[in-house]
């Protein structure tokens, strides 16, 4: 799959997003478009103007690391947007995944007992796992009674994507619905990047392209952002408002997969209605778990 159109929004975005002011240059004559100019990044990145004019144009394959370095510093990219550069960099010449071993089939990856048993011994948290393609394959007990909005009773695996801009519910689940909305697409930008040649996750943003004009919008926007930890919101049809912080735990045996735990402040409100929550009746198992 050729990714220089990829290649080129994706710098051309960061230059736009810039000033002179920004990166300690003058900022003269009038500009027909936002940001920089292509020279004035070149300036910065210590190359030709027609080398990063090349570049630009998404004729990445080739670059060395150390002009990838002083592109990124040149753009002020931050440790997600570098390593997107160097993945499509990787990508552009022949390198589809970043070096990652071949994936099985997810679900049954995480039929793996020994996953399971993993899973099913975190009891104080929300604790799934999570495909790049944003698809809740496996869940802990309160896992299922959390997700329960998510879940429901489809006959397919839940989605996170398709559920954040496909489903009313997910203005009501997530308070801070169009927060949740950049971060599920900067996550899917960022697995784009990583292995372009995946067809379920260009199905999945071709379904959501095509069915949510925020989802489409987000995405010709090229942000990258990987989960790693934070705090985020919720309100949960049975038990109201959760504050929950959130690990990502990469699974070294399953590359492409993904543990995250949800906890709550010990003592907190968001504590005892988890464990309110807990008590609940949830669904037994996720759709096509055990496939």
């Amino acid at each position: 799959m050729d990714n220089r159109r990829d290649v080129s929004e994706f710098l051309t975005t960061r230059r736009a997003r810039l000033t002179p002011d920004q990166v300690g240059l003058p900022s003269t004559g009038t500009r027909r478009v936002p940001g920089l100019r292509r020279s004035e990044v070149a300036t910065l990145a210590g190359l030709s103007v027609e080398y990063y004019a090349r570049l630009e144009r998404g004729q990445v394959a080739g670059a060395s690391s150390g002009v990838l370095e002083a592109l990124a510093r040149a753009l002020q990219l931050d440790e997600a947007e570098r390593a997107h550069l160097h993945d499509l960099a990787r990508a552009a010449d022949g390198v589809p995944t970043s070096g990652r071993a071949r994936r099985r089939t997810p679900t049954r990856a995480v039929s793996r007992p020994s996953l399971r048993w993993a899973l099913d011994a975190i009891t104080d948290g929300v604790a799934f796992i999570r495909d790049g393609h944003q698809s809740l394959l496996a869940t802990n007990a309160l896992g299922r009674a959390f997700y329960s909005p998510v879940i429901g009773d489809g006959g397919r695996v839940p989605n996170l994507a398709r559920f954040q801009f496909l489903d009313p519910a997910a203005r009501d689940f997530y308070p801070d619905w169009e927060l949740f909305a950049a971060m599920c697409v900067a996550n899917m930008r960022a697995e784009a990047g990583r292995d372009p040649h995946d067809r379920g996750l260009q199905d999945l943003v071709g379904e959501l392209s095509t069915l949510s004009d925020t989802f489409r919008r987000l995405w010709a926007d090229h942000d990258v952002r990987t989960h790693g930890a934070g705090r985020k919101r919720f309100e949960h049809p049975v038990v109201g408002e959760l504050t929950l912080a959130y690990e990502e735990l990469a699974i070294t045996a399953e590359p492409g997969l993904a543990l995250l735990v949800y906890t709550a402040e010990p003592g907190s409100p968001s504590a005892e209605r988890l464990r309110l929550l807990a008590s609940w009746t949830a669904p037994a198992d996720l759709p096509g778990a055990n496939a």
